[in-house]
């Protein structure tokens, strides 16, 4: 199968650069499976498109400020802009830091990406925010930007992070963050710190559309994924079968995986909000024998057409860049050619793409 039967032409302006004033008030596209057709709706609609019984499962997952900005040693420390990194203070001589993983082993070391890569090498000193509030040393080198770098011990080193990181939007978003970002590029629900990206599904929920779904009767259970690497790393192999995704740690507690297994004894639709939530619940039964149990652990499962679900029955999610992993898990889903034809009816409709969106129900 090739990347290349993923790819579809999106005009610059569908790319939504800032979130909706109202969360909700995003168009959602209704694609059924069986049928292959597709209706024009509201998010706000969504409570609606369940069924009785229906459970549906989130990713709580809290995005921090990934994004670092670090001068390297030796070089003289220039003021800061510490929200605008896009100012010319900011950017020149500077180095740009994507922390995507902190590992297990060893909490005081990340794996990331810097910009640009070729300069930074294994021994190099990094000094973060106007009074080097936190330093690192670079300690191995991969490909296309791929470092592992080490900090400093301090005190509190998440309050440092909040101090001079900036929300790691997306690169094609093409702004420096905000302060609104802070707030809207997050879910309401979300809980457990981690990610560096948001799992963009979750972003259209409001308390109200929540309070809606328990009205109904729907059932809610939450999972975490924390989004790193894995999630948003382009493809860079011609075939689809010969990527690897990178490994995002994962948690289901006891009373998720209780109601999980419970809605599937019953023959009830588990209905994911996010393709993470998706990855997260597929790995966990692939492992365990068909059953999604409680623990934690790193996922690493690539889904694509082909794959035969075990959890999943319904999937809400945002639209997905072309050729992409996230793309070709809905089309996985969805069909492939009932998916790309949504898309190419999302474009021709002018929806909203990419983080800051609208979104797309397949059922």
């Amino acid at each position: 199968m090739l990347v290349s039967d993923f790819h579809y032409e999106l005009p610059e302006e569908l790319i939504a650069q800032q979130p909706l004033p109202d969360r909700a008030a995003s168009r959602l596209l209704h694609l059924s499976r069986s049928t292959g057709s597709f209706q024009d709706c509201r998010f706000r609609d969504f409570p609606a498109l369940l069924r009785p019984g229906d459970l549906v499962v989130f990713n709580n997952t809290k995005v921090f400020p990934a994004r670092l900005y670090a001068r390297r040693k030796g070089l003289k420390s220039e003021p800061l802009s510490p929200r605008n990194p896009a100012s010319p203070n900011f950017l020149r001589g500077r180095v740009e830091v994507l922390l995507t993983r902190q590992l297990q082993k060893n909490p005081n070391e990340w794996e990331c990406l810097v910009r640009p890569g070729r300069k930074i090498g294994v021994g190099e000193q990094l000094f973060f925010g106007d009074h080097d509030e936190l330093q690192a040393e670079v300690i191995s080198r991969g490909d296309f930007g791929e470092r592992r770098i080490r900090f400093a011990e301090v005190d509190d080193f998440f309050a440092r992070v909040e101090q001079v990181g900036h929300i790691p939007l997306p690169p094609y978003i093409s702004r420096p963050d905000t302060p609104v970002d802070h707030a809207r590029y997050q879910t309401v629900y979300a809980r457990e710190r981690g990610s560096v990206a948001a799992p963009t599904a979750g972003l259209h929920f409001t308390p109200e559309v929540l309070a809606q779904l328990a009205q109904r009767g729907i059932e809610t259970a939450e999972i975490t994924l924390h989004v790193g690497l894995g999630t948003f790393q382009p493809i860079r192999t011609e075939k689809v079968e010969e990527h690897h995704l990178h490994a995002e740690k994962y948690l289901i507690s006891r009373e998720a995986a209780a109601r999980i297994q419970q809605a599937r004894e019953q023959s009830r639709r588990v209905v994911a909000v996010g393709t993470t939530t998706v990855r997260t619940l597929e790995y966990a039964a692939r492992h365990s024998g068909g059953e999604v149990q409680p623990g934690s652990g790193e996922a690493d499962l690539f889904i694509y057409p082909g794959y035969n679900f075990q959890v999943v029955n319904a999937l809400l999610t945002n639209f997905h860049l072309p050729q992409s992993t996230l793309l070709m898990l809905v089309c996985a889903l969805g069909g492939k050619e009932n998916v790309m034809r949504a898309y190419a009816h999302a474009v021709r409709q002018g929806y909203r793409f990419y983080s800051y969106g609208d979104c797309m129900f397949v059922d």
